[in-house]
């Protein structure tokens, strides 16, 4: 809120160059949240996408987050009025590899009712098929 002041005292004022500055920040600061949120959708379709490859099984309620997660990665990376995306099909798959790490780490907790840690459940699956198949889905979504 404090930049939205900012942006208006310098506009009153006359100081274009400083309020262009602002609105960069603005701009860069909701971009980042964008981004945030992406990657948190991501960990949360890991997360499923590793206790079914680890169990293999799956529940509705699994299924559910992973359609879930799909649609919001899709419908936050969309940019509305500019087109395109906020994050390409490399930077999807980089952050998709970022998000694993601690996606194994709660499906750990979550997978066998959390009797093996990260490592021993990382030995029970393939993790580049999950990235691989996490990448698909969220490409044909």
């Amino acid at each position: 809120m404090d930049e939205i002041l900012e942006l208006r005292k310098s506009i009153n004022e006359g100081r274009y160059a400083d309020a262009l500055h602002i609105i960069d920040e603005l701009e860069e600061m909701a971009k980042d949240d964008k981004l945030d949120k992406i990657f948190s959708y991501m960990q949360i379709l890991l997360i499923h996408l590793i206790k079914q490859n680890a169990e293999l099984r799956t529940t509705r309620s699994w299924d559910n987050s992973i359609k879930h997660s799909l649609y919001q990665i899709e419908r936050v990376n969309k940019r509305r009025k500019s087109g395109g995306d906020y994050m390409n099909t490399d930077e999807l798959f980089d952050n998709l590899a970022e998000a694993f790490v601690l996606s194994l780490d709660q499906a750990a907790e979550e997978a066998f009712e959390g009797i093996y840690s990260s490592e021993q459940l990382l030995s029970k699956i393939d993790k580049n098929k999950i990235l691989a198949e996490a990448m698909e889905m969220i490409e044909k979504n």
